[in-house]
């Protein structure tokens, strides 16, 4: 599957955005997606993802209230009350296998390109 991801881009604080992320190829066997965000100097951390199959939605501590992921091709994540700490390189994932926790960045085979979210003070 090729994932291609888009929507970042410079917001205010307490502004919203929303990525998208665009699926092609083998998309029937997709277990499931997930988008990620990565500051310099840090690991990529688990923002939010979903069960393909079941809808199942995890969502990471941080945005919890904030941000909505939603089903479908493009899969997009709307991202409301934007905090500064937000800003980061926002990546999409799938999977192919159920094998691992649906926040683990390890059990995903499958990234889109990043798009960047800056959200100024």
């Amino acid at each position: 599957v090729q994932l291609q991801a888009s929507g970042g881009g410079l917001v205010q604080a307490g502004g919203s955005l929303r990525l998208s992320c665009a699926a092609s190829g083998n998309t029937f066997n997709i277990y499931a997606m997930a988008w990620f965000r990565q500051t310099p100097g840090k690991e990529r951390e688990f923002v939010a993802g979903i069960h393909w199959s079941t809808s199942t939605i995890f969502y990471g501590d941080s945005v919890k209230g904030r941000f909505l992921i939603s089903r479908g091709n493009p899969v997009y994540l709307s991202m409301n009350s934007l905090k500064p700490e937000d800003t980061a390189v926002y990546f999409c994932a799938a999977r192919y296998g159920g094998r691992g926790n649906l926040d683990s960045v390890e059990t995903y085979k499958y990234w889109g390109q990043g798009t960047l979210v800056t959200v100024s003070s």
